[in-house]
């Protein structure tokens, strides 16, 4: 699923990256433990959180996953934000709660 259409479907705004019809993700995984995010996921992957602290960038970073969806109309700190431009991570934001941003998806065909 591209970028755009996570967009789209979430009615999500873009905080950090672009080219969003070039980045395409293969599934998803929503946690707010990092170590569970670690453990369980991969490449292509988009990451489902309402942390907003530097480390879902780190974490992103080692698990080479594209782009972030940040939820419950979090906002995004500027230093979150310029380490995701520094590194290319793709950052959006929700109003969703978790719940019904990872069923909008799977809805749309991004499974877990």
């Amino acid at each position: 699923m591209k970028m755009s259409e996570v967009m789209e479907i979430t009615q999500a705004t873009c905080v950090a990256g672009h080219h969003l019809e070039d980045v395409e993700v293969t599934h998803a995984f929503a946690s707010d433990l990092m170590s569970d995010v670690l453990a369980m996921s991969g490449p292509g992957t988009l990451l489902i959180t309402g942390l907003t602290t530097p480390q879902i960038i780190r974490t992103a970073q080692m698990l080479d996953l594209p782009a972030i969806l940040v939820v419950r109309g979090k906002q995004v700190p500027s230093e979150v934000i310029e380490l995701a431009r520094a590194t290319g991570v793709i950052v959006l934001a929700t109003r969703d709660i978790m719940y019904v941003a990872s069923g909008k998806l799977y809805a749309h065909g991004l499974t877990g």
